[in-house]
């Protein structure tokens, strides 16, 4: 009975990253007026779908740091109950940032879930260390580096542009702008799904490959049924922005996400994405310092959010 709890709560978490995550990678599409709302999350479920099923064979490391091992007793890191309690407390604060159209972290809320049951599991004796250096670090280096870099390309295409006096083809734009948001889909499926996918790694009937399609379907299912809120904050509440703004935050936001799934460095595809994108309103003027401090809030209140219902869940299973 615990396993197939363990199941279906894991199930509800990739439902909820799905509804929260998947349109990121599309949002300069749909914000820029590149493509419909439709065409933009079919393109970003089909290569979501795509990059988690790569991400069987490059994202190994990923897997190992979000099974809880390092940072808890391995008699803790693979008991049931933990998995069950972490995958209800990052599903149901997922959910709930989606249902208010906020882009939040399924990574961080993850941390915050497996430090939550630790803490009431071995109080103390968690490895904040390993939690500094592995998770919380990269976490919050990715979003500081994503916005210079993001402004700086935008910048430097405007100014190679004034420059040159150089023809603009917008369908050489568009279509790069198109890869761009797919390589950012991509990225995010391989960079999330093996972090969801370490939670069922106990069930014995799962293989890794197994696990990594079912948690794929779950995600697109989310994405498809749920990510109109968020699709609207990412998009147009950031910041208005054109084609070329649009595909260089993409093309920054698929440059770090993936080179830090290939180096098993626990970075959110949602602080890069987001920070790309506020990096190119930046330079332009445009963006919505409002919008951006009530999203930077519900970062901040993600981890303790998280730690909080999974350290109930977990006492109320350990019963």
């Amino acid at each position: 009975m615990l396993l197939i709890s363990l199941f279906l709560a894991t199930l509800f978490l990739a439902y909820s990253n799905g509804a929260n995550d998947n349109f990121k990678g599309v949002a300069t599409l749909f914000g820029s007026r590149t493509s419909s709302y439709q065409t933009a999350i079919l393109w970003a479920t089909f290569t979501t779908f795509a990059g988690a099923v790569t991400a069987t064979l490059l994202a190994g490391t990923l897997m190992k740091n979000f099974s809880g091992k390092g940072l808890l007793p391995d008699a803790i890191a693979n008991a049931p109950e933990f998995h069950i309690a972490v995958a209800i407390a990052a599903g149901l604060t997922v959910l709930i940032a989606t249902l208010m159209g906020l882009p939040i972290s399924t990574t961080h809320s993850l941390t915050g879930a497996t430090v939550g049951a630790g803490l009431v599991a071995i109080g103390l004796q968690v490895n904040f260390a390993t939690l500094a250096t592995s998770f919380i670090l990269p976490l919050l280096l990715s979003p500081i580096i994503a916005i210079p870099l993001a402004a700086g390309i935008y910048s430097l295409s405007g100014y190679i542009n004034s420059k040159w006096q150089l023809p603009v083809n917008h369908k050489m734009i568009d279509t790069c702008h198109f890869l761009s948001a797919g390589i950012v889909s991509f990225a995010r499926g391989l960079n999330n799904t093996p972090k969801i996918v370490s939670l069922i790694l106990i069930i014995e009937y799962f293989s890794i490959q197994g696990g990594m399609i079912t948690i794929a379907i779950a995600m697109a299912l989310g994405g498809l049924l749920n990510s109109q809120k968020v699709a609207v904050t990412m998009s147009e509440k950031i910041t208005s922005m054109n084609h070329t703004q649009g595909l260089s935050a993409n093309i920054i936001t698929g440059l770090l996400v993936i080179a830090a799934t290939r180096f098993g460095l626990t970075v959110s595809t949602t602080y890069v994405s987001v920070a790309s994108i506020f990096g190119v309103g930046l330079i332009s003027k445009k963006a919505n310092m409002c919008v951006f401090y009530q999203i930077l809030l519900s970062w901040i209140l993600t981890i303790p959010t998280a730690a909080i219902i999974s350290g109930i869940i977990y006492r109320l299973l350990q019963g």
